[in-house]
């Protein structure tokens, strides 16, 4: 069976009800919601299965609940098929699932790692007013000097045509409305807390950068894609560097994507909540294949594919 390259989401895909029927599917699954239970203080699998969706959606709730989710996906399609990843590749805060799933950080050491950032951009969001907009049918360079002009800036390279923008909700009321004499097809505000991924949240970015100063890294065994460069990170320097970064700059996940294709990487698999990146994928480049595992029934249908495609 040839391995694909694994793909991880974001903050974002969060929804009350994740992780429930792998767990009850593959019993194991559970230590890991237990662990990171023990590590967080509070039952992480409750706050996953019944939420309520308010708590769940806190970024300090959220990125350790999806990255727990997303690991649990991958080792059960890893289980469940023999497959071994690649390469790997996050979205935002799932670029820290495939730093794990490349042996960068450890399970435990992740869950740590996210539930800091989670509250350190929770508490940027709290400190200022900012949001997001969302843009689609626009080309990159138009999205971007429209961002130059309201002056907010670029978050989200997600797929052509659909650039998001961050900055401050005065500055993304002006974009909206640049956006919408430009002919974009749609410019809608997001339901944000915050201005992630922009200069806004570089309080949360320097807090965040001196908690990693003082992390274990190692030595990826596979290639991880950088949000911040769209390339392969380059050792354990540039990640710790890079990570911190990631938290201002844009995430360039059409060149992350773009790479994958282009070096070969031809049948990408996303475990984790929702198909958000499945659909990005496919926008970007037609070529690859693309399957996701998000919970019992797709990890059945993900596992028959790779097996019918490898077979």
């Amino acid at each position: 069976m040839d391995n694909p390259a694994i793909i991880f989401p974001g903050q974002g895909a969060q929804t009350v009800g994740m992780g429930r029927s792998l767990v009850e599917a593959m019993p194991s699954c559970a230590d890991r919601f237990t662990e990171a239970s023990d590590i967080l203080g509070f039952d992480l699998a409750k706050v996953c299965f019944e939420g309520p969706e308010e708590e769940l959606t806190r970024s300090d709730r959220a990125q350790p609940a999806i990255f727990v989710v997303s690991m649990i996906a991958w080792e059960a399609l890893r289980e469940r098929t023999g497959v071994e990843a690649t390469a790997v590749a996050g979205l935002s805060s799932g670029e820290w699932a495939a730093l794990c799933a490349a042996g960068v950080v450890c399970f435990e050491d992740a869950i740590r790692i996210l539930e800091v950032r989670g509250r350190v951009m929770q508490e940027a969001c709290q400190q200022g007013e900012g949001g997001m907009l969302g843009v689609i049918g626009l080309e990159d360079d138009i999205c971007a000097e429209i961002a130059r002009e309201a002056g907010i800036e670029v978050a989200n390279y997600n797929s052509p045509g659909q650039v998001v923008l961050s900055g401050s909700q005065e500055g993304v009321a002006v974009a909206e409305s640049i956006a919408k004499e430009r002919g974009a097809r749609r410019a809608l505000p997001l339901p944000v807390a915050g201005a992630f991924h922009s200069s806004l949240m570089k309080p949360a970015a320097d807090a965040f950068s001196e908690y990693l100063a003082n992390v274990t890294f190692r030595a990826p065994a596979i290639p991880v894609l950088s949000n911040v460069t769209g390339l392969p990170h380059e050792g354990v320097s540039d990640i710790r560097e890079k990570m911190g970064e990631q938290i201002t700059g844009s995430v360039q996940w059409v060149k992350n994507t773009r790479w994958l294709a282009e070096n070969g990487y031809i049948t990408l698999v996303e475990c984790g909540p929702g198909k958000v990146l499945s659909g990005l994928v496919k926008r970007i480049d037609k070529t690859v294949s693309v399957h996701n595992v998000n919970d019992s029934g797709s990890l059945d249908t993900t596992a028959e594919a790779l097996a019918n495609q490898n077979g």
